[in-house]
């Protein structure tokens, strides 16, 4: 990709997505590289977020690339080895990280890199975090009724001050704000 963003997400029959990485400039969709290359259909779902500007090669020219030019091969086999590191850092939160911390963590970045005003839908938030949009509704409501932030149509401010809690929230020995809150089993106490 030369510019913009591109959103790889998973998704199963009941409509549960889950965002599995994000491609960049200078990044390649390493997912489609490898359905490529292993002959097999594409599992998951591209979706644009900002205007894209890329290089589409077919399977022939990949191939040719691969064996032939080593900087093209070390270049396609970090790219693989960088997503896989971020892919199971992704099955590591999801598996043993509580949905709650893993929420708080996600406000506090978002809120770090784009200020106190974040855009999104609690279906988007929830895409995000591999989880439903009804646990994400809850828990955004706790920490609402907690002061911490404030929710509107496609939208969540955060008070003043939330992003020292948050960041504490986040952290895996601190107990959470959402204990009772279950999604599927895959809640960690």
């Amino acid at each position: 990709m030369l510019e913009g963003s591109l959103r790889v997400s998973l998704q199963d029959a009941s409509g549960h997505a889950i965002l599995l990485y994000r491609v960049g400039p200078g990044e390649s969709c390493v997912l489609t590289t490898t359905c490529l290359l292993g002959g097999r259909a594409y599992p998951a779902e591209g979706v644009v977020e900002t205007a894209l500007r890329g290089l589409l090669l077919l399977t022939p020219l990949v191939e040719a690339l691969i064996e032939g030019s080593p900087a093209f091969r070390r270049f396609a086999l970090a790219q693989i080895g960088d997503r896989l590191a971020d892919l199971l850092a992704l099955v590591s939160e999801v598996a043993f990280r509580r949905t709650d911390a893993r929420l708080a963590g996600w406000l506090w970045e978002r809120a770090r890199a784009r200020g106190p005003r974040l855009e999104a839908t609690h279906e988007a938030n929830a895409r995000e975090l591999g989880t439903s949009r009804e646990v994400v509704s809850r828990l955004l409501k706790e920490l609402e009724r907690r002061g911490l932030l404030r929710l509107g149509r496609g939208t969540i401010e955060l008070a003043p001050g939330a992003s020292t809690t948050l960041a504490r929230l986040a952290g895996r020995d601190v107990a959470g704000f959402g204990d009772e809150v279950t999604d599927g089993g895959s809640e960690k106490a």
